[in-house]
């Protein structure tokens, strides 16, 4: 198997271990009663710092690094980039438009989607949470820096478990079982692996693409926490508390990044 095959196979595999601790977090439905509303806008709130923190220090500065290194001027570094970073929020954006999803406490979005059951919404939610994630995971990995890659794929680990709990303890509020709705909460992570292929295989085939695809990745993770995240955790009376949590997840994700990297 050559280097860059088993690249793609590392990507694959961490996107796969972060994508199962959504199931971590789900698992709890069956030792602990539902958390608050206010814990799990804290716990919400540090997943989006740490998503946050890897965008810039596990995607942006790295794809500058590549752009740099691979046209010789930082300045077109940036600008492609940028334009990846562009191009992945519209792609993103592009998806809530076409997709019916619904939010944990904000509500519907997206087309008429009278025929798909409500669990299929909170599955198409979490699948446009995980497959961006899983994707950074791949790309982190293809670059070739497989410390950058372990350490992304822990920090989008982490911010996994409080998705999966929110995931889990919202289907046990309109009445799933608790066994069902582990099993749908661990399913849910498993988009992040599809990801982790797709970002690693790609950045394999067309290595010159990095920072371009760096800065996709991020563009669809930024997109995510402004768009989805910190609107669902700022909604109620806890947006200071809210505040804070992202800002400890955003400083315990640039720790790992800037001392295991």
């Amino acid at each position: 198997m050559s280097p860059d095959v088993s690249i793609v196979w590392l990507g694959a595999l961490a996107s796969l271990a972060a994508g199962l601790a959504t199931g971590i977090g789900a698992l709890t439905v069956f030792f602990v009663r539902a958390p608050s509303h206010k814990l799990q806008d804290a716990l919400l709130a540090g997943a989006a710092g740490v998503m946050l923190a890897a965008s810039f220090f596990s995607l942006i500065q790295p794809g500058l690094d590549y752009g740099q290194t691979i046209t010789g001027h930082l300045w077109i570094a940036s600008l492609i980039v940028i334009t990846g970073l562009m191009c992945g929020g519209g792609a993103l954006y592009y998806i809530h438009q076409r997709l019916p999803h619904e939010h944990f406490e904000l509500g519907r979005e997206g087309p008429d989607a009278s025929r798909l059951r409500r669990i299929w919404l909170f599955v198409i939610a979490i699948t446009l949470h995980n497959f961006p994630e899983g994707m950074a995971v791949g790309v982190g990995f293809a670059g070739g820096d497989v410390k950058n890659g372990y350490i992304l794929a822990t920090g989008i680990g982490l911010q996994n478990i409080p998705e999966g709990m929110a995931v889990a303890f919202s289907l046990m509020a309109v009445n799933y079982s608790r066994t069902r709705s582990f099993l749908i909460g661990l399913l849910s992570g498993l988009a992040e692996p599809v990801g982790g292929v797709l970002g690693a295989t790609l950045v394999w085939l067309a290595e010159p693409a990095m920072p371009w695809t760096l800065g996709f990745a991020a563009g669809a993770m930024l997109f995510i926490i402004s768009n989805e995240i910190i609107p669902e955790t700022h909604h109620r009376e806890w947006k200071i508390l809210s505040t804070f949590c992202l800002m400890a997840g955003f400083s315990l994700m640039m720790f790992l990044d800037t001392t295991l990297g």
